[in-house]
């Protein structure tokens, strides 16, 4: 008996060190070829009934930007193609020469407005296909999940008095929830004059806001999230929070008079508190440039007098999933029919609630957190912008190679963990995913929260692929 217990004791210690976690085995779960070349895509899970699918927005041209220095004319139009979580191909459409390929001409959002269980898709569609940059004939168009038929159309807002090319053609579609309502929102403008339109489930006007063009700009993400923990959403936009319920604004910085990149909330579990972590582009001289606020809108730090932060993220990289934000300096952007470049890139990382500095020991510009495995910890796809496809471990150790760009890094199959969504420039599409994956009880958690559901629909809207690492 004595030695039997001797043996437990024994036993118990080397256990937990004996039995190590599975290690990550990247796998295809599903594949189809869009049979023409891609030069961007994005994505947005689309539910229908019980079965999960995908919608994707894709063209030849790679991603065609409203600013007179980025912009080019298509060569090709802009089309859906909706395919199961297997790769079945259920409806295509083309949108025809009235839309431009583009992020910001072009937003996608899908949707359970009337709450009946299947999503709605919203998207712009243009009634003068000959004159694809008369905005006088843009519509809110919203498609059938199932077919693609049109099944509403609404006049898309026009922008307020003259603006340039680059402020006139900055769209947005995403939605949030007031309470057990959702809304749809709508909205224009990032950098000057700006306006957002809540629309209720009959697609009647809920509200309407303006945003002349003094005090924070908006941001090329548009976090949806419920700030004050009160039943209802708040949207970020640049740095304000605004409702989703009324419109009306829960706190603005007045002290910046900018346009910030990224705007990113961070949810930490240990005070059970929302932050938000910024990373400011314009007015490069105005200190500080990486910043995080509370919920409140009071600053918590920052860091960096100078430069034109271009992109960032929050992923949770530590051992007990410790939030981890980064910034991105770049010297210049440069955009042509060929891509997008960035120069002279730096990167900073942080602990998200103190703002001490992280030494991740390895390279994650490009990257976007995602987590395979289902153990609630972050790994990163180097999948966006000059990214080259390659999976990272959060210490830094190749995983494998997605073979091109990712559109989407979230749950959107009923496989265990989150999966890749990727192309290639010869049409490729492919499901990734962790053969080894189970979802514990964080991930679970992570899944179900109001602030996951909502976001991972705006990928086809704006940089919000990176959202889903705050929480």
């Amino acid at each position: 008996m004595k030695a039997r217990i001797i043996y437990l004791i024994i036993l118990f210690f080397i256990l937990p060190t004996s039995i190590e976690a599975q290690p990550i085995e990247l796998a295809v779960a599903a594949e189809l070829n869009l049979n023409e070349p891609i030069g961007q895509l994005r994505a947005v899970p689309l539910q229908i009934g019980n079965q999960k699918n995908i919608c994707a927005m894709h063209s030849t041209d790679a991603e065609i930007d409203p600013y007179i220095g980025m912009f080019f004319f298509p060569k090709s139009t802009l089309k859906l193609t909706t395919f199961s979580e297997k790769g079945k191909v259920l409806w295509k459409k083309d949108l025809g020469p009235g839309v431009v390929p583009g992020i910001w001409f072009s937003p996608i959002f899908s949707f359970d407005l009337d709450q009946n269980g299947t999503d709605e898709i919203y998207l712009i569609g243009n009634k003068d296909p000959e004159h694809p940059m008369d905005y006088r004939q843009y519509v809110l168009q919203r498609l059938e999940a199932a077919s693609g038929k049109v099944t509403g159309e609404w006049p898309w807002p026009k922008p307020i008095g003259t603006q340039s090319m680059s402020h006139t053609y900055r769209h947005f579609i995403f939605g949030g929830m007031a309470g057990d309502e959702p809304v749809l929102i709508t909205a224009q403008g990032t950098y000057g004059v700006m306006a957002l339109q809540g629309w209720n489930s009959d697609m009647s006007l809920r509200w309407e806001k303006k945003i002349d063009d003094e005090g924070p700009a908006g941001s090329h993400v548009s976090p949806v999230v419920d700030l004050d923990q009160d039943g209802n959403d708040e949207i970020l936009w640049g740095e304000r929070a605004i409702s989703v319920n009324d419109g009306k604004e829960l706190f603005c910085v007045d002290s910046w008079p900018g346009h910030s990149d990224i705007v990113q909330p961070v949810y930490d579990y240990q005070d059970k508190k929302w932050y938000i972590h910024t990373c400011r582009e314009s007015h490069n001289d105005v200190s500080p440039r990486i910043v995080t606020f509370d919920a409140s809108g009071r600053q918590v730090w920052g860091d960096l007098d100078q430069g034109h932060i271009d992109t960032g993220w929050s992923a949770r990289l530590g051992e007990k999933r410790e939030p981890v934000v980064l910034g991105v300096r770049v010297g210049a952007k440069v955009r042509t029919a060929e891509g997008e470049k960035r120069l002279d890139v730096e990167e900073f990382t942080y602990h998200a609630v103190s703002g001490k500095p992280v030494d991740l020991g390895f390279d994650v510009y490009t990257s976007i957190p995602v987590d395979l495995n289902g153990d609630g910890r972050h790994e990163l796809v180097k999948g966006y912008f000059e990214g080259n496809g390659d999976v990272l471990s959060g210490k830094g150790k190749k995983l494998g190679n997605i073979g091109g760009f990712s559109a989407m890094a979230s749950k959107f199959t009923s496989l265990p963990g989150e999966q890749i969504l990727s192309y290639s420039k010869d049409g490729t599409v492919l499901i990734w995913y962790d053969k080894n994956a189970k979802d514990g009880k964080e991930a679970k958690e992570r899944y179900a929260n109001p602030f996951y559901r909502i976001n991972q629909r705006q990928t086809g809207n704006g940089y919000n692929l990176f959202t889903l690492g705050g929480i």
